[in-house]
């Protein structure tokens, strides 16, 4: 079962590491009809979380698919664990932040109802930062009242073949019944410097969307990469952003005082490395932009997030540009989806074994 599906980034991969998703819930309309196309098998409830009550599952879905849920997945809306309530002090956080409290209490009613054998809450980072502590303990602590034992961390998708520098926080909680043993956490398959023994490089960005820049004429939909600072963007090199252009930077002519913006200002892809993590918002100078000094599009952001080329996304392009950027990267939902999937098959026969 999934809550706060969005475009089904998640879905997608706990899907491709065996599981089915039997219902899902999102408050965004977009999601729904995207939903429906690329889960045409699984029953979607379009409203808030605060009501995807039992009652209304089994109207969806009857009573017997939910008796005995393996998994339960969702990320609840990231904007107040996010970096970026740091700067904007006039915002709340966490869950004093009306959208905190009711997604993560929503989410925990969730548990306390469907009973799953194991869950995955994802977000942020953000989320397990020390300002952040008196949620997470709220999370923890409500799970193991419920009966789970749960452990959490930060997983970098570029360790597991994403071809982006994504942080993601993930909880993983176990129904005390289903197994003594810890959960086993995935292990990565590559590394930043791809000298560490057994493990490969990091993913290019530029082989994973090097092959859909085929036409220099494209009409790119939107505002032009850049925006007023479109000719100072031309001087920075792939890999780089306006910090080039200062003069701790020893740029002879600086056009930007050191640290002034956003890190992600004018922040230009390198074919070479992963991308850098791709932002919610579709954005003239907030990278990551091309290396070809251009935003990218949204065939390329797709595969940045690992998704299939043939996805569907619902809505203009800056809203199916947020849903994927609201999304876990496929590539590690997928690997989350596999570690949950081998735990469930060695806690059944260690069950097996012992009768």
């Amino acid at each position: 079962m999934s809550l706060f599906s969005g475009c089904g980034g998640l879905d997608l991969g706990i899907e491709q590491a065996g599981f089915s998703v039997i219902a899902a819930n999102d408050n965004d309309p977009r999601a729904a009809r995207a939903h429906a196309k690329n889960f045409p098998d699984a029953a979607f409830y379009l409203g808030s979380i605060a009501e995807f009550s039992k009652e209304k599952v089994v109207d969806l879905v009857g009573s017997d698919a939910i008796k005995d849920i393996d998994l339960v997945v969702g990320g609840p809306p990231c904007p107040p664990f996010s970096k970026s309530r740091f700067y904007l002090k006039d915002k709340p956080r966490a869950m004093a932040d009306p959208v905190g409290e009711v997604t993560i209490g929503g989410y925990l009613e969730t548990l306390r109802w469907a009973r799953p054998k194991v869950f995955v809450l994802e977000n942020v980072a953000g989320m397990a930062f020390k300002v952040h502590a008196e949620t997470l303990n709220h999370i923890l602590a409500t799970a193991e009242q419920l009966g789970y034992r749960c452990d959490h961390r930060v997983l970098n998708a570029a360790d597991f073949g994403v071809p982006q520098i994504r942080q993601r926080f993930f909880i993983v909680g176990v129904r005390e019944d289903v197994s003594g043993e810890p959960f086993s956490w995935p292990a990565p398959t590559h590394s930043e410097s791809g000298e560490i023994a057994g493990l490969l490089p990091w993913e290019a960005v530029g082989k994973w969307i090097g092959d859909l820049d085929t036409d220099e004429n494209a009409s790119d939909e939107g505002h032009v990469a850049g925006g007023k600072h479109r000719d100072l963007l031309t001087l920075i090199p792939p890999g780089e952003n306006y910090l080039f252009l200062t003069a701790k930077r020893g740029y002879p002519d600086p056009q930007f005082e050191w640290r002034s913006r956003y890190w992600s200002f004018l922040l230009k892809l390198s074919p070479d490395m992963p991308s850098w993590t791709i932002q919610a918002r579709r954005s003239n100078n907030m990278g990551p932009l091309h290396w070809k000094n251009r935003i990218l599009r949204i065939e390329e952001v797709r595969r940045i997030q690992t998704f299939p080329d043939d996805w569907y996304l619902d809505g203009t392009i800056e809203q199916q540009w947020r849903q994927i950027g609201n999304a876990v990267p496929v590539g590690l939902a997928r690997v989350m989806g596999q570690a949950v999937r081998d735990y469930l098959a060695r806690a059944s026969s260690a069950l097996r074994s012992a009768a």
